[in-house]
């Protein structure tokens, strides 16, 4: 079983997927999110760290619409248009993931939709 995870304080999805799916009632898988600000539907920070904000602002409102938040994400994905833009990327994020931080991979990528430095995916158990 699978609900769809729909909210307006994230961006809409770009394509045939949904923002995000609770699967089981247990489980909440959250789609790659890019910097896009959901008032405007643009990317507007033009930064590393400003568009990983966003990234992740844009990721915990969908958790938040699936009844999870941060603290219970077990594993994300970050892709990066640039590696070299991993340590402040990762500053960033590790003001949204604290203590027990979840699994992560991260690596670069050719191109990431519109143009975006950096997506970002997770998965939570509730």
């Amino acid at each position: 079983m699978k609900t769809e995870i729909k909210t307006n304080q994230a961006p809409a999805a770009i394509g045939p997927y949904s923002q995000g799916i609770l699967a089981e009632g247990r489980m909440v898988f959250v789609s790659g999110q890019i910097p896009i600000n959901p008032e405007t539907g643009n990317i507007e920070e033009t930064t590393i760290e400003g568009q990983t904000r966003q990234a992740l602002q844009n990721v915990q409102n969908i958790l938040k619409a699936g009844g999870a938040d941060l603290s219970q994400v077990v594993k994300t994905t970050v892709l990066l248009a640039d590696i070299n833009d991993f340590a402040a990327m990762n500053a960033v994020y590790a003001e949204f993931f604290k203590e027990v931080c979840p699994a992560r991979a991260a690596f670069q990528v050719a191109a990431i939709p519109k143009g975006a430095k950096v997506e970002i995916e997770a998965i939570a158990v509730i």
